[in-house]
């Protein structure tokens, strides 16, 4: 039985079309993986399905009583809630169930005996609703995903607030997964998460008996989980019944295929074409001529999909710096509390680092009080000289009503317009991308505009936190090979071991030295 059908959806921005006549199925249990390069549409198609966005043509229906949960990249939460208090009310529907029980249980003392055999039927449904789902276990039951996705470390008291962008999303997710809705729709929910923490979503994902859609440039994490994929591409929707390996492998054949018909009507067009240029005039082929000049109006063209502009990352090297990059010496690191021991740390030119190791132990924090951002609450740090420092920063505030011409040209006022379009399509983003306003493009495209201002500065220094969160599977292997070609020293925080093996000279577990206890 279908749970979510979508017939002939069309929908754009101004003069970009995102997609044209999709359509699409979700049975019950099927594990969904919805891919695609940046900017093809994903999250909008999310928001359409979601109804928080107007299709400009088409249909999107759920069936009925259906319990949908979505997660996406822009979700808020209300000050003075604490963590507790927001994973609680995944259960809300429970709590007010059991309050009209209650009540229930109250009017029986004054009722009649049909009254009474009436509200002992209603008690005994909701009372039966409570036990299916565990209702006088919800306490056990947030600790559980809490420590699941390791919110236990933060603490279940701490004001939502007070949380980094990546903790809230934490909550957010492990509010979804309790309520345990009938499908579930996951937008790149390992960005923040950390290798211990996507291993638990992934063994919860494998074993969840509902449906889910889920939207992912994780490959491993995606080919560990989903049993069908949707490729969105070229304005259209197509599914792919396997992993994700299996669909590249049957989509390359796909576009193989394709190419190879293409090449094969070119040449019997031209051929059909000069026939009839050399026959038409004369009384005895004319016919023939007519009839090849049928055949060609008649033709349905194929077409190819306009090649996606690939991205070229390769950082502006500036002079050699001194040997040490950095030193600490007893540094501890922190705000109100401290979040590691006394650190004696030493970097020098030529290494690649890789800071590892669980959300919310302090690997962003020790990055700025690096980079003199933030105060240490103790200890010193000591940095060398001629240093000239990319830094790539895991949040930052969208640019308004900025476009992303306007995003460089502030930064590069000397370059021309056509110097501007050439940097940014180099990052792998089309006309329409550049023309467009930065706050309508999708999270990867936006990590592209800001990696443009990163390649086109000079640096002998990269200090990158998460750079691959957003980025699609092309951008994220040649940020990788940029990196690896890169004569400078880089200092990355990364969850992704198959992104930072390759780059990272030495790999720097922050665990180790962290004052948080796992």
């Amino acid at each position: 039985m279908s749970i979510l059908t979508v017939t002939n959806l069309s929908h754009g921005f101004g003069d970009r079309a995102i997609f044209n006549n999709v359509s699409f199925r979700l049975l019950k249990g099927e594990h969904v993986g919805l891919v695609g390069a940046n900017g093809e549409g994903k999250s909008t198609f999310m928001n359409i399905v979601m109804g928080k966005l107007e299709p400009d043509a088409g249909k999107v229906e759920w069936s009925k009583k259906v319990r949908v949960g979505y997660l996406d990249q822009h979700s808020v939460l209300s000050k003075g809630m604490t963590i507790r208090d927001v994973l609680r009310g995944a259960f809300q529907y429970l709590m007010d169930a059991e309050a009209e029980m209650n009540e229930m249980y109250d009017k029986m003392g004054s009722a009649d005996p049909d009254e009474l055999e009436r509200l002992l039927e209603e008690v005994g449904t909701i009372q039966d609703l409570l036990n299916s789902n565990d209702f006088y276990m919800i306490d056990a039951k947030v600790e559980e995903v809490a420590r699941g996705l390791g919110l236990g470390d933060i603490g279940l008291d701490r004001d939502v607030n007070d949380l980094s962008g990546g903790q809230r999303t934490k909550v957010l997710l492990a509010k979804l997964l309790l309520e345990k809705p009938d499908i579930l729709l996951l937008d790149e929910p390992t960005n923040y998460l950390d290798e211990v923490h996507i291993e638990w979503l992934k063994r919860y994902l494998q074993e969840y008996e509902n449906a889910f859609i889920l939207i992912s440039h994780d490959i491993p994490f995606l080919n560990s989980v989903v049993n069908l994929i949707y490729h969105m591409y070229n304005q259209e929707l197509n599914r792919y019944v396997g992993d994700y390996d299996n669909f590249v492998q049957l989509h390359e054949a796909k576009q193989s295929q394709l190419e190879s018909a293409y090449k094969r009507q070119q040449q019997e067009i031209a051929d059909l074409k000069d026939f009839v240029a050399r026959n038409k005039a004369r009384v005895s082929t004319r016919n023939m001529a007519m009839s090849r000049q049928k055949k060609l109006d008649n033709m349905e063209l194929i077409e190819l999909a306009k090649e996606k502009p690939k991205p070229e990352f390769n950082f502006k090297e500036g002079r050699t710096p001194s040997r040490l990059i950095f030193e600490t010496k007893q540094l501890v690191i922190g705000y109100d509390e401290p979040l590691s021991r006394p650190l004696d740390l030493k970097m020098e030119r030529g290494q690649k680092v890789a800071l590892v190791g669980a959300n919310g132990i302090g690997k962003t924090t020790l990055l700025k009080s690096i980079l003199g951002l933030i105060p240490a609450l103790s200890g010193t740090v000591e940095r060398g000289d001629n240093q000239l420092i990319g830094y790539f920063e895991q949040e930052v505030k969208d640019a308004g009503d900025q476009t992303c011409i306007d995003a460089i040209w502030n930064e590069f006022p000397a370059l021309s317009q056509f110097e501007v379009r050439a940097a940014l399509a180099k990052c792998g983003l089309t006309t329409k991308h550049i023309e467009s306003r930065i706050s309508v493009l999708s999270g990867g495209e936006k990590a592209k505009v800001r990696l443009c201002r990163l390649i086109n500065r000079e640096s002998n220094i990269l200090v990158l936190d998460e750079p691959t969160n957003h980025l699609d599977v092309d951008a994220k292997d040649e940020l990788k090979r940029a990196l690896k070609a890169y004569k400078g020293s880089v200092l990355l925080i990364s969850h992704e071991p198959e992104f930072y093996r390759d780059v990272a000279t030495d790999v720097w577990n922050c665990e180790s030295w962290t004052t948080k206890v796992f």
